[in-house]
């Protein structure tokens, strides 16, 4: 049975690795009577959380796989995605908020506004999606929900605003005051889940005083008849909620909650939070494009009685076939429709819907506009838009950032071949940050991804799932080369083998791109470059991006002007072009000066702030420049930028020199020239191996 379209909330849950994300997941499963009984994660008890269905997750205590569930609460239906907090695993993020209508951005009371915070909350505004803020681990020790407020004010540029403040911290955190009713909530019994309302203690009320009145000024921007209200002192509770709704919706005010997850704490009332301030997929306006007129947004309608219109943003294939997540935009999906993959054009015959909790399947009949779901069996890839027949729009797809680390792997016998191959496909396939390669200099298997623990899951999975031990190289820096200056080519490919031949004479200039594209500019007036042959000189320079000259490595911007050219009535054709786009960049290429350019992450490091010299010290021995530091209450926040060839083996140096005490987290942030030393050992480097592939 489809639910009614303004009683549904899709919401992602996301923080930066280790603020609670999954434990709140479990505590709403708990409450919403999903699930019966709590389980924590790392699987203390030997059944770890729900959300947490892959062994290697319960292992580790991380979240590899964002996960789908859904639950019911009041009278709202709530998708929820949990998403993984390590940036290695950013992609989970990006795809889930891709498809989500609000969120929920989880702090840690203690360290605050945390590196992949940052990186969250700038998903977050890619793709305008609302939020509530809730402030997690209130029991711990150096908890101060207050200062994480200002720090999404100071360090997010936020709106935040508290709506709640807890009573008591660390050991005595007991529960929370609403603000909005002026009321405190206890939780009691073994789960927290008897709530107890009752009059606020004496000793906070000045405190609870001061916030609803810093609250109520907040809000009241987003409502005239609050504003009047408060002047005439009459203010009621549902104009507060409607005003707080409208903040959020228009994406200018960030509701501040707390509690704690572990202890059972404020998690009721984060769920009315969704209900109340959140929006349905009504509230929000998605696009969708038009083939035939790619630079027109079209609004999707919202309407489940329209054409449908839907977005694949997951893929899991499982023992019995690929399972597809798939947010609707409008129309409906029903059990033995045909669908339209938009990209490919093939049709499908729907054989199951099911809704997903965690790695569990509902069967439904049928799901409506703004629902997300999971069909099963269809042959797509990650971003496809299905759409009924008569529908010819398609959605854009997500932003994938490119992959940074590149690591050789190989089967340990000849019979794990196949089972790797099999695996690599699959992963491909489910994951588009990680990339597969045969590297033509030594025939090796080369994967690609965000970083070590990233590629290493993946080697992990490949032997628990598909047993297949394979053999792992040293990993590799993702490099880029890239021409500094502009050169002018005028090039003529001839030749003469019997019979037609093949001509082709190009003129232009190349130079480098400063965006790191790839551009190809024609202003060939005349006809002395036959329009049909335009296309193949693109074809021929594209074909030799991936391959620089100076080290082999992939050609980071690139800008190719066609100005003039010549060519021959018989011998002239398109691989004649082609060969002649080939030769000009085998010819020209080495003339533009080319430079290396190496992967520089964005390193922070958190650590007791009597570490400090010793934390940066370790990132001036990597090539690192400080970008700044700050303290707060004994802990220092290094942040600098270092090069990825520089980082690996990073984790044991700063537990050795910080008793374990520090973490560090980094992802990557541009592309830089290497230092002249370094590109003269991999320039080096590069010829010696041409030269032993030629003996």
């Amino acid at each position: 049975m489809s639910t009614e379209i303004s009683k549904m909330r899709n919401i992602g849950i996301s923080a930066h690795i280790d603020s609670g994300k999954t434990t709140l997941t479990e505590r709403i499963l708990f409450y919403t009577k999903r699930i019966h009984a709590i389980h924590e994660v790392r699987g203390k008890d030997g059944v770890g959380a729900t959300m947490d269905s892959m062994e290697l997750e319960k292992e580790r205590g991380i979240t590899i796989q964002s996960a789908a569930t859904y639950v019911s609460w009041r009278d709202k239906h709530i998708n929820i995605i949990d998403t993984p907090g390590h940036v290695d695993f950013t992609i989970e993020v990006e795809r889930a908020l891709r498809v989500l209508d609000g969120a929920i951005l989880v702090l840690c009371g203690v360290a605050g506004v945390q590196s992949q915070s940052i990186t969250v909350d700038r998903q977050m505004r890619r793709y305008n999606v609302p939020r509530l803020a809730f402030i997690n681990k209130c029991d711990r020790v150096g908890a101060n929900p207050a200062r994480v407020c200002d720090q999404l004010r100071e360090k997010l540029r936020l709106n935040s605003v508290m709506i709640q403040i807890p009573i008591g911290l660390e050991a005595e955190h007991e529960g929370i005051v609403d603000l909005v009713r002026m009321k405190a909530i206890y939780f009691d019994g073994e789960g927290g889940e008897v709530i107890r309302e009752e009059d606020i203690p004496e000793e906070l009320m000045l405190e609870a005083t001061t916030r609803r009145e810093v609250m109520l000024d907040a809000v009241s921007e987003f409502d005239d008849e609050l504003l009047e209200a408060i002047l005439e002192d009459k203010v009621e509770e549902e104009m507060i909620h409607r005003a707080i709704r409208a903040g959020v919706l228009s994406l200018q005010l960030c509701p501040v909650l707390c509690g704690s997850a572990y202890k059972n704490k404020g998690v009721q009332p984060l769920l009315d939070a969704v209900d109340l301030y959140l929006p349905s997929p009504k509230d929000v306006v998605n696009y969708a494009l038009d083939p035939n007129n790619p630079d027109e947004k079209i609004p999707v309608t919202n309407d489940p009685d329209d054409e449908l219109l839907s977005y694949a943003f997951k893929l899991e294939d499982g023992t019995y076939g690929q399972l597809t997540y798939v947010r609707i935009y409008q129309g409906r999906l029903r059990k033995a429709d045909t669908i339209y993959n938009a990209r490919t054009g093939r049709k499908f015959k729907l054989g199951r819907i099911a809704r997903m909790h965690s790695d569990k399947m509902e069967d439904i009949d049928e799901a409506g506009a703004g629902d997300i779901v999971a069909i099963f069996g269809i042959d797509c890839a990650s971003g496809d838009t299905f759409r009924s027949d008569k529908c010819s729009l398609t959605m854009s797809s997500m932003h994938v950032p490119d992959s940074v680390i590149d690591l050789a792997i190989k089967p340990k016998d000849r019979k794990m071949a196949g089972n790797m191959s099999k695996a690599l496909q699959r992963f491909t396939k489910e994951d588009p940050t990680f990339r597969v390669k045969v590297d033509p200099k030594s025939g090796e298997t080369i994967i690609s991804g965000m970083g070590e623990l990233h590629l290493e899951v993946y080697v992990e999975r490949m032997r628990r799932e598909y047993g297949c031990e394979v053999e792992v190289g040293a990993p590799q820096v993702a490099y880029r080369e890239r021409i500094t200056r502009e050169v002018k080519y005028d090039y003529t490919h001839k030749k003469q083998t019997g019979g037609s031949g093949q001509y082709g004479r190009i003129i232009g200039t190349m130079s480098p791109n400063e965006e790191g594209k790839w551009e190809y500019i024609v202003k060939v007036t005349g006809g002395n470059v036959p329009k049909e042959f335009i296309p193949s000189v693109e074809k021929g320079f594209v074909s030799c991006l991936d391959t620089g000259l100076l080290i082999g490595a992939p050609l980071d911007g690139l800008t190719v002007e066609l100005s003039d050219g010549n060519s021959h009535s018989v011998d002239s054709s398109d691989n004649a072009f082609q060969a002649a786009a080939r030769g000009c960049f085998r010819e020209f290429y080495m003339k533009g000066k080319p430079q290396v350019l190496e992967p520089i992450m964005n390193v922070v490091v958190e650590s007791p702030t009597e570490f400090q010299g010793d934390v940066v010290g370790t990132i001036l021995q990597r090539r690192g420049i400080l970008v700044g530091t700050a303290e707060d209450e004994g802990f220092v926040r290094v942040e600098a930028e270092v090069p990825l060839s520089e980082m690996f083996g990073y984790a044991t140096d700063l537990r050795s020199v910080t008793q374990g005490k520090a973490e560090f987290s980094m992802e990557f942030q541009k592309y830089a020239p290497v230092p002249k030393d370094v590109e003269e050992g991999l320039i080096e480097e590069y010829r010696k191996q041409r030269e032993e592939k030629k003996s």
